[in-house]
């Protein structure tokens, strides 16, 4: 037998949250296959096997907190699929079979049992992790499911088949008022849901950020229309030449390369009571995932071509998106750029980064009147931009002018190609 062990992930991670297993108790699997995911405060992570042979147990369940270290299954190497042994252990045992088969099925009963009214005072349905996964998915209730194993267990081809069924009307039901999951204040009814380990993280650390930094935000609004202009004639012939889209994130990463140049401090971070001024760009991207925001760092931004942020935003993107991210992808970031204006967002105040004593939050472009002299408005695609920095190092005539010069880069675009 080899026990499966939640293997070292980084130096600052030390447990974690069994999201899903990928496979079932019964299941042969291949050296180095994954046979859990693990939900980390940083990263997700797809646990392998070290050796070929038949699960046999797991250990923990999803949902299950688990070190780094730690047991959470155990192989069969002599095993084949179905739980079949091929050892001569299993050989003679089988032999001797119809002797101990009474005293075999007393035990046997006795094993279950606990298993059986765990299952009942928990009100949980049996069903293996690969069917509830699939239940959830699609919403679909376990009580509704019809097991066809003997055991009674619910498997993957019950949901599917469930799923197939076309559906009956309902007959006409009675008012009822609903149940609760619980009752909250007053009897009223609510719902309680475990915080993920990523969401417990990300909590932590924003008021950490609140409670040792010196915030303070300062805004300014922007004329997208070069940009804009600009994108429409290249879109096409950008797209063909270098197999991705032209969007507004390389004018903005190109831009914040620019600035934080001229205003270094924006680059720097406190460590004691010394600055660590950073002659390098890595540069963070905020991304929007169901589990929560992440923030992988695009390395060298500095040195890269308008081409290049796109293909690399656009990558890391997909990676945070898919849970592919690893830990790497996420450290040593200098200044990030937060997007809310994907969402609709017309204002907002981003929250710092830290160890970081910047990031640039952009939101929706929105066609405003604009005065172009004393005698003229017109209609302007503006986009507000706000900058969140700390106090401690940064004051608010670098601030300031640090945001200025972005905005300025952006209404001349031109400018970009010279600040490189």
């Amino acid at each position: 037998m080899t026990e499966i062990k939640v293997p070292e992930l980084g130096e600052s991670i030390t447990e974690g949250t069994i999201s899903q297993w990928l496979k079932e108790v019964g299941d042969y699997v291949e050296q180095g296959e994954f046979i859990a995911e693990l939900e980390t405060d940083k990263v997700n992570a797809e646990i392998p096997v070290d050796t070929a042979g038949v699960i046999k147990e797991f250990k923990r369940e999803p949902g299950d907190t688990v070190e780094i270290g730690e047991v959470i299954a155990i192989i069969d190497e002599s095993g084949s699929a179905g739980g079949a042994s091929a050892t001569s252990e299993s050989t003679k045992e089988e032999a001797t079979a119809k002797e101990e088969a009474p005293q075999e099925e007393k035990q046997a009963e006795q094993t279950q049992q606990p298993e059986k009214e765990e299952a009942v005072s928990n009100n949980r349905p049996l069903a293996s992790p690969a069917a509830r996964k699939l239940a959830r998915e699609k919403g679909i209730s376990l009580d509704a499911i019809t097991p066809t194993d003997p055991t009674g267990k619910i498997r993957r081809q019950d949901i599917e088949a469930h799923q197939a069924k076309p559906k009956q009307p309902e007959a006409p039901k009675a008012p009822q008022s609903p149940a609760p999951v619980s009752e909250g204040e007053a009897g009223k009814p609510v719902e309680r849901q475990k915080m993920s380990r990523r969401r417990q993280t990300i909590a932590k650390r924003l008021v950490d950020v609140q409670h040792e930094t010196a915030m303070l935000t300062t805004f300014n609004e922007v004329d997208m229309s070069a940009v804009m202009n600009l994108r429409s004639r290249r879109k096409d012939a950008f797209s063909e030449k270098h197999g991705v889209k032209l969007g507004f994130m390389s004018f903005f990463t190109k831009a914040v390369v620019g600035a934080l140049k001229e205003f270094p401090l924006l680059n720097a971070e406190i460590q004691g009571d010394e600055l660590l001024v950073k002659k390098f760009y890595d540069i963070g991207i905020a991304v929007s995932t169901d589990s929560g925001l992440v923030v992988p760092v695009l390395r060298d931004a500095d040195r890269l071509s308008f081409a290049g942020i796109e293909k690399g935003i656009g990558e890391l993107g997909k990676k945070a998106r898919d849970n592919k991210l690893q830990l790497a992808d996420m450290q040593g970031g200098t200044f990030t750029i937060t997007n809310g204006g994907v969402f609709g967002s017309l204002w907002s105040t981003p929250i710092l980064n830290a160890p970081q004593v910047g990031i640039l939050g952009m939101h929706k472009i929105q066609m405003r009147p604009v005065a172009i002299d004393n005698e003229r408005f017109e209609n302007r695609p503006m986009m507000y931009l706000a900058l969140s920095y700390d106090h401690r190092i940064v004051d608010g005539k670098e601030a300031v002018s640090f945001l200025v010069k972005i905005k300025q880069l952006i209404e001349d675009p031109e400018q970009l190609l010279l600040e490189g």
